[in-house]
C-alpha cells in the first residue's frame, strides 16, 4: 500500500506535525524547513530505514499562487500582439501552400508555444548592448513562422518577405527552419534536427562559464534560453547531457520544454504523464524543475479542493485521457474527468460547458509564464533551471482545425473558411469575411497604433531585436609558414622517427604559447589525451573545471600530472564523442555568439567522428562554425589490433558530404604545418566561413626535408613528392596519409626489381581535388564561350607517362571520386570492408593496399595497356606471396 492510501491510524498526531512544519514555514521560511526536513531524514537513514522517496510532484504548478511574482506591463496589449502573431503565422504557411501546394511548413506547434515565446520576447530575452552579449535562444524549429511573424509586426521582415516563405532560390526568402547559413544576420542557432538543440544548448552555457572563469569573456548575466519539445526528449541527445548542466552548475542555462503531449503521430506518453517523467528525469539530475501545468481558471477550483480530491484526479489522469478532454470539448471533460468523484462535480455544477473547455493550460496563460520566467532567472541557485509547461499543440485552430488533433503535427495550411473566421473571431483580428474568402490576409497595424508602440518599447528595455546574429568579429593576426610554430615541423625530422600526430601535437603547444591568441586556442579531447600525446598540456595548460581542483592527484610526482583547474585551456569531456563536439561547436561559434574568436582543436579517434556526429558536424556547418576537427589514429590500418569498431576508412568520404568542411589527410609534418596554417589564416584572418577536418596517424616514421615546400599545391589537394627512372616502363602513383609510404616503397620495389619508373605524387586531399574540378566544370557548362579552366589533378598529370595508381587507407570511393579529371588509366586500391584486429602489415596485406599490391597494380596496369607482358603480373603475385584466392576484405 502507497504512502498516499494508507489509512491515517493517528489523526491527531498527524494534524500537530503539519501543524508544526506550518508554523515553521510561516515563522522561519522555506530553507529552515528543508533544513528540519533534512535532518529527520539523516536521522531516519542512520538506523538503515528508507524514507519515502520521489523526484516527482503533484500534476500542479510547482510554484503557488501566492509565491508566483507579479507580471509587469499590459496584458490586454501583449494579448493582442501574441494574437496578431498567430494570425500572421498561419497566414504565411497558409498562403506559401496556396502559392505552392506541398511546399510544408507547420502551424500547430507555435500555436501551442506561442505565449511562451511571446513572454520571453517581452520580459526577459536580451539583445547585446555594450559589453553585455546577450542572450542565446535555441527556438524550437517548427516554431519558426511565430518568429517570423513576430519579425514582420516589427518591421525586421517586408510582407514580401514573408510571402517567400521557403522560398529561397531567388534570393530574400525565409528559410523553413532556423539555419544560419542561409539567414547569417538572423538566426543564432539551428534547431530542427530533433535533438541537437538541447545538448549544443548545454555546451554554448558551457563555453560561455570557461570564458568567464579564464577571463577572457565576463559571462555578467547572461542565459541561454533552449526551447523543445516534450517529443523531442525521446532524442538520447536531449536529455544525455543534462548531468553535466548540474555538475558544472550551468545556472546560465534554461530550458523550456513545450509539453503539448504530442509527438508527430500521436501521444507522446499515452499510457502515462511526459510531464513527470521530465520531472523526475531533471529533477534526479540536479536541475531546479519548474511546472506550470494550470492556469489562472483552474485557481478558484484548487481554493475548494480542501480534501484533494481535484488533485487526486489530476494525478490519476493520463496523458492520452488529456489529449482528449481538450479535443472532444466541456461536456465530454464534464462526464469523464469531474464527473468521476461527485466532489469534482460538485466543482464544476455552476460551470457551462464552454467554461469547462476553456480552463486553461499553464503554458497558455501569461501570468503563470512570467511567474516560472522570473523564478528560473532569478532564483537559479546556482543550478540550470528547466521550465515544463503543459499546453494543448493547435491551441487556437479549433476542434475542426486540428487542435489537440494526433494529425496536429501535419496541418500545413488552413484551407477551411470557417475555420478561418473562427480563429479570426477567437483572437479578435481586425479582417474581414470577404478579405478571407478572397485570401489569407496578413494583418499588421500601423506604426505608431498602440501595439505597435508597446512592442518596439518592450524590445527596446531589452536592448533591440532577436533573433540577431553577428557574423563579423575582429580579424587575427596569424602568422607565416616562416614562424617557428609552423617552421619546426617543415624542415622534416632529421632522421627521427615520429607520427603526424606529435608533429600536430608541436604545432599545437606552439600555437597556445603565441602572444596574440594563445590563450583563445582550446584544445578539446573526449577522454584520449594520452592517446594522442596530449597529456603534457595537462600540467602545462590546465583541465577546465569550475570547482578546481579539490583532490592531490595521484600522479602528482609526475611530470606530467593531471591538473584541474578554474582556469584551465583545455577542455577534456569525458567519454563523449557528442559532448566534446558540441563543446567544439561552441567554442568554433564563439566569434558569433560570445563577440570573440576561439581557436578550436578537437582531437578524437577518427572512426568515432562523422559516424558517431555527423549531424552535429551537419549542424557545426550550418552554424559557420571555425576550427579543426582532428581525427587522431586515421585509416583502416594505421591502428594495430583495435579492429572492426575503431578502424576508420570512411571518415573523408563523410567530410565531403559538407559543404564548407575543407578535409586533409597528409602524410608529412609539412604538410601539416601547411595545411594547419592555412586554415588558421582563411579562416580567422580571411574570415572565410569553413571549418577543416584532419586526419592523423599514431605510425612513427622520418618526415622529409624538402629543398622548398609547395604550400600551395598543398592546399590544391596534390603535389609531385619524388620522380624516379627505369628503362621498361613509366607510371603515376598516387597516395595519402600513412599509405602513401606503401606507395614510396613500391616505387623503389617497381624501380629496383621491374626497371619500371614512377612519379610519387602525395595527394592531401581527393576531395578538394574533387572539389576544384566539380567548379571549373561548373564554370565550362555555365559559361560556354570562354575558355575552359584545368582541374589541378589534370594539371598534375596531364603529359606525364603511363598510367595512374592511386592507393589509400580509405574506400576505394574515396580517391575514384576524381576518375573524371585523371588524364590517363586509373587504378584505384582501398580498404573497402571491416577492419580487423592484426598488426599493420597484415591488415594492409588483408585489404590489399601494401607496396606488394601497389607494385602489382602498377604492372598490371602497364600489362594491360600493352606495355608489358602479363606473364611478368603473374611472376610478381609469385614473388611477392599474393594468393589470387584470397578473402574478398569487403565481404569477408
Amino acid at each position: 500500500m502507497s504512502l498516499e492510501t494508507r489509512e491515517d491510524l493517528d489523526p491527531v498526531e498527524t494534524t500537530e506535525w503539519l501543524e508544526s512544519l506550518e508554523s515553521v514555514l510561516d515563522r522561519e521560511g522555506e530553507e529552515r524547513a528543508r533544513f528540519l526536513l533534512t535532518r529527520l531524514a539523516d536521522r531516519v537513514r542512520r538506523d538503515g530505514r528508507q524514507v519515502p522517496f520521489s523526484v516527482t510532484t503533484p500534476h500542479r504548478n510547482t510554484i503557488p499562487v501566492h509565491r508566483e511574482a507579479r507580471m509587469p506591463g499590459d496584458m490586454f496589449m501583449e494579448r493582442r500582439i501574441r494574437s496578431l502573431i498567430r494570425w500572421n503565422a498561419a497566414a504565411m504557411v497558409t498562403r506559401a501552400n496556396a502559392k505552392n501546394s506541398g511546399i510544408g511548413g507547420h502551424i500547430a506547434s507555435f500555436m501551442s508555444s506561442a505565449t511562451l515565446y511571446d513572454v520571453g520576447f517581452n520580459h526577459f530575452f536580451r539583445a547585446p548592448k555594450g559589453d553585455f552579449k546577450g542572450d542565446l535562444l535555441f527556438i524550437q524549429g517548427h516554431s519558426s513562422p511565430g518568429i517570423y511573424a513576430r519579425s514582420f509586426l516589427e518591421g525586421r521582415l517586408t510582407e514580401a518577405q514573408m510571402d517567400k516563405y521557403r522560398e529561397e532560390v531567388d534570393g530574400d526568402g525565409l528559410s523553413s527552419y532556423p539555419h544560419p547559413w542561409l539567414m547569417p544576420d538572423y538566426w543564432q542557432l539551428p534547431t530542427v534536427s530533433m535533438g541537437l538543440g538541447p545538448i549544443m544548448a548545454i555546451y554554448q552555457a558551457h563555453v560561455m562559464k570557461y570564458l568567464d572563469q579564464r577571463d577572457l569573456q565576463p559571462m555578467m548575466d547572461r542565459k541561454v534560453w533552449c526551447f523543445m519539445g516534450d517529443g523531442e526528449c525521446d532524442e538520447p541527445e536531449s536529455l544525455g547531457a543534462i548531468h553535466l548542466a548540474a555538475r558544472e552548475n550551468l545556472d546560465n542555462l534554461i530550458f523550456v520544454v513545450n509539453c503539448n503531449l504530442q509527438r508527430l503521430d500521436g501521444p507522446v506518453r499515452g499510457n502515462s504523464r511526459i510531464m513527470d517523467e521530465l520531472e523526475g528525469v531533471f529533477r534526479g539530475a540536479g536541475w531546479n524543475v519548474i511546472k506550470v501545468v494550470w492556469g489562472r481558471l483552474w485557481d478558484p477550483l484548487f481554493e475548494q479542493d480542501h480534501k484533494g480530491i481535484l488533485q487526486k484526479r489530476m494525478d490519476e489522469a493520463v496523458d492520452g485521457e488529456y489529449q482528449n478532454y481538450k479535443s472532444n470539448g466541456g461536456a465530454y471533460t464534464r462526464e469523464h474527468f469531474f464527473g468521476k468523484y461527485p466532489e469534482t462535480a460538485e466543482m464544476v455544477k455552476d460551470l457551462s460547458d464552454e467554461d469547462i473547455w476553456k480552463l486553461n493550460r499553464g503554458g497558455h496563460d501569461p501570468y503563470k509564464m512570467y511567474a516560472a520566467y522570473h523564478e528560473a532567472v532569478n532564483n537559479a541557485n546556482g543550478r540550470p533551471t528547466v521550465v515544463l509547461a503543459h499546453t494543448v499543440k493547435g491551441y487556437g485552430l479549433g476542434a475542426d482545425g486540428g487542435e489537440a488533433d494526433n494529425e496536429a503535427h501535419q496541418v500545413k495550411s488552413i484551407d477551411d473558411k470557417g475555420v478561418l473566421k473562427r480563429f479570426r473571431d477567437r483572437f479578435s483580428i481586425d479582417v474581414t469575411d470577404e478579405q478571407i474568402e478572397n485570401e489569407m490576409p496578413y494583418f499588421k497595424p500601423a506604426d505608431d497604433s498602440p501595439e505597435m508602440r508597446y512592442m518596439h518599447l518592450q524590445r527596446e528595455r531589452l536592448n533591440g531585436y532577436l533573433p540577431a546574429r553577428s557574423p563579423d568579429f575582429d580579424a587575427l593576426d596569424i602568422p607565416g609558414l616562416d614562424d617557428k610554430i609552423f617552421s619546426s615541423q617543415t624542415g622534416g625530422s632529421k632522421g627521427r622517427e615520429i607520427s603526424t600526430t606529435m608533429a600536430f601535437v608541436r604545432i599545437l603547444n606552439g600555437l597556445v604559447k603565441h602572444k596574440g591568441f594563445g590563450k583563445q586556442v582550446v584544445p578539446i579531447v573526449p577522454d584520449e589525451a594520452r592517446t594522442f600525446g596530449m597529456e603534457g598540456m595537462f600540467r602545462q595548460l590546465g583541465i577546465y573545471s569550475p570547482a578546481g581542483q579539490k583532490y592531490e592527484p595521484m600522479d602528482k610526482g609526475q611530470l606530467m600530472y593531471y591538473r584541474e583547474d578554474k582556469a584551465g585551456q583545455v577542455l577534456e569531456e569525458g567519454i563523449t564523442e557528442a559532448g566534446a563536439m558540441s563543446s567544439w561547436v561552441a567554442a568554433a561559434t564563439s566569434y558569433s555568439n560570445n563577440d570573440i574568436p576561439l581557436l578550436p582543436f578537437y582531437i578524437y579517434y577518427s572512426m568515432f567522428g562523422f559516424q558517431r556526429i555527423g549531424d552535429l558536424a551537419w549542424a557545426a556547418g550550418d552554424m559557420q562554425a571555425r576550427g579543426f576537427m582532428v581525427g587522431g589514429t586515421a585509416g583502416r590500418t594505421t591502428l594495430n589490433g583495435e579492429g572492426l569498431q575503431h578502424q576508420d576508412g570512411h571518415s573523408h568520404l563523410q567530410a565531403s558530404m559538407i559543404p564548407n568542411c575543407r578535409s586533409y589527410d597528409p602524410t608529412y609534418a609539412h604538410e601539416v604545418a601547411v595545411i594547419v596554417q592555412d586554415g588558421l589564416k582563411r579562416m580567422f584572418a580571411d574570415k572565410e566561413n569553413c571549418f577543416y577536418y584532419l586526419t592523423v596517424m599514431n605510425e612513427n616514421y622520418p618526415h622529409p626535408e624538402l629543398a622548398e615546400i609547395p604550400a600551395a599545391d598543398i592546399i590544391k589537394g596534390m603535389y609531385l613528392l619524388r620522380e624516379s627512372q627505369g628503362d621498361k616502363g613509366h607510371v603515376q602513383l598516387m597516395g595519402s596519409g600513412t599509405i602513401l609510404r606503401e606507395v614510396e616503397a613500391a616505387a623503389e620495389m617497381l624501380s629496383d626489381e621491374w626497371g619500371i619508373g614512377s612519379d610519387i605524387w602525395s595527394v592531401t586531399s581527393f576531395n578538394e581535388l574533387r572539389r576544384d574540378a566539380l567548379e571549373i566544370d561548373r564554370q565550362a557548362f555555365i559559361n560556354p564561350e570562354t575558355e575552359r579552366g584545368q582541374p589541378h589533378v589534370t594539371a598534375c598529370l596531364e603529359g606525364r607517362a603511363g598510367p595512374a595508381i592511386a592507393a589509400t587507407d580509405y574506400m576505394k570511393l574515396f580517391a575514384d571520386q576524381v576518375r573524371a579529371w585523371v588524364p590517363t588509366d586509373y587504378h584505384v586500391l582501398g580498404t573497402d570492408g571491416y577492419g580487423r584486429s592484426d598488426t599493420r602489415e597484415k591488415l594492409r596485406h588483408f585489404f590489399e593496399v601494401n607496396r606488394y599490391f601497389v607494385t602489382v597494380a602498377a604492372l598490371k596496369a602497364l600489362a594491360d595497356r600493352g606495355e608489358l607482358d602479363r606473364k611478368v603480373v603473374v611472376e610478381a603475385m609469385a614473388k611477392y606471396g599474393i594468393d589470387p584466392n584470397k578473402p574478398n576484405p569487403l565481404t569477408s
